[in-house]
């Protein structure tokens, strides 16, 4: 099929080299200057051209740009009759309904979403990430559910279907899992070298790799270790007595997730009531 990326930021750029790969013809690509840059280094030979004119040129147009844009840059591309009928228009947002492509498929495009459950800091990354991935599909139609399947599968990924309506509880599922483990980290970080240790990334990896393995392997649940899940009410106390000496900050980060561990460990029934009333008495003290 005939490709363009509207917006080829790394994201859109990776997907089209990976599609270009597997028998694709990449048309065209547009977007801000750096566009050109990618376009030359890992798309040798596709024009970079307005939207517009990359949209006419296609039967798949993915629209790449960030979540905020994707409306009324699809709008824009209705109002040039650049879509229509023939076409499949496609965003790359996990958390976007596709309510903002309602222009394209006024035109007569149909409309759909896929989005890889991964993260990519740049476009080697994407292009190294997107193989084995998981990558949702979002569609009106049993005809689009299909057509994102295929584009998902020719990348690479594991597609599945996920509904419009649920994109933003996944998204925040994706948020927590990744931009959140980033967040706790810098936390863990900080309190490390607070406690004396001069480069702490070095051994909080390995701990936060065996961790990952365990849940892997045993599941959230079974993997679950630590002073809630043994009731140690003692230890949390300490704990939360020297951050708030040390570093009050982290005082409510510690309870909101002790509370999520707490409601872990007792789903797994792995802590009693009478353990989960112990903890939850010493964390009544810092809420």
């Amino acid at each position: 099929m005939d490709v363009a990326v509207v917006g080829a930021g790394r994201v859109g750029t990776a997907l089209a080299v990976r599609l270009r790969d597997a028998g694709h013809r990449i048309v065209a690509v547009s977007g801000r200057k750096p566009t050109a840059e990618r376009a030359a280094r890992y798309l040798p030979g596709v024009i970079v051209v307005s939207p517009g004119e990359a949209a006419r040129a296609a039967e798949i147009v993915l629209i790449g740009t960030p979540d905020a844009a994707i409306e009324e840059t699809c709008a824009a591309l209705a109002r040039a009759r650049a879509v229509g009928p023939g076409q499949a228009v496609v965003h790359l947002s996990g958390a976007t309904s596709l309510d903002v492509l309602g222009s394209a498929r006024s035109a007569g495009a149909m409309v759909l979403s896929i989005h890889p459950l991964q993260t990519f800091p740049d476009v080697d990354s994407a292009l190294a990430r997107i193989p084995g991935a998981g990558v949702a599909v979002t569609a009106l139609s049993e005809e689009g559910h299909v057509l994102g399947e295929r584009l998902a599968s020719d990348v690479g990924g594991r597609p599945f279907r996920l509904a419009d309506e649920v994109k933003p509880l996944y998204h925040a599922a994706a948020v927590f899992a990744s931009n959140y483990l980033v967040a706790v980290t810098a936390l863990a970080e900080d309190l490390f070298r607070s406690a004396g240790l001069a480069d702490p990334i070095e051994f909080v990896m390995p701990l936060e790799r065996s961790t990952l393995d365990n849940i892997e392997v045993m599941g959230v649940g079974a993997a679950l270790t630590g002073p809630v899940v043994r009731a140690d009410a003692v230890t949390v106390r300490r704990n939360l007595e020297a951050l708030e000496q040390h570093a009050p900050a982290a005082v409510a980060a510690y309870v909101a997730l002790a509370d999520v561990a707490l409601e872990l460990a007792e789903r797994d029934g792995r802590l009693s009531p009478g353990g989960r009333a112990a903890v939850e008495e010493v964390l009544m003290r810092w809420r």
